[in-house]
């Protein structure tokens, strides 16, 4: 991931590329199905990162308000995120907005990978 990112904001940076010039891959049928077929892609990419998370902290015995804090942030970002992929067109000021959120959803899970980690590690969460 952060390979491609390092990549990408090197050509953005460089004014070598736009934002909407990084497509999700092969583009078929119409623009909306293109777009909904990448949230649905990014959907199912995330669940088993979430599961996981999910899974370690259940068998751990790990529960914390925290916890579920990022994930109801986790869901209201993907949603959003999803929505706004399916509603409005690729272009440079949506894309932006859609990355933000994604970060949003990578910073909250790795905030949840660090409390199951201390949480585990008996340092408490």
């Amino acid at each position: 991931m952060s390979g491609v990112a390092m990549h990408r904001w090197g050509l953005l940076l460089s004014n070598q590329a736009k934002f909407a010039d990084f497509v999700g891959g092969p583009v078929e049928g119409t623009d909306f199905y293109a777009r909904a077929t990448r949230a649905h892609a990014n959907c199912l990419e995330d669940l088993p990162i979430y599961g996981a998370f999910a899974l370690t902290a259940a068998v751990a015995g790990i529960d914390t308000p925290r916890l579920g804090q990022l994930a109801i942030a986790i869901l209201i970002a993907h949603v959003y995120q999803s929505v706004l992929h399916m509603a409005l067109p690729i272009v440079n000021t949506t894309v932006p907005i859609r990355g933000l959120l994604f970060s949003v959803q990578l910073i909250a899970f790795l905030w949840m990978a660090i409390i199951i980690a201390i949480a585990a590690n008996g340092s408490g969460p």
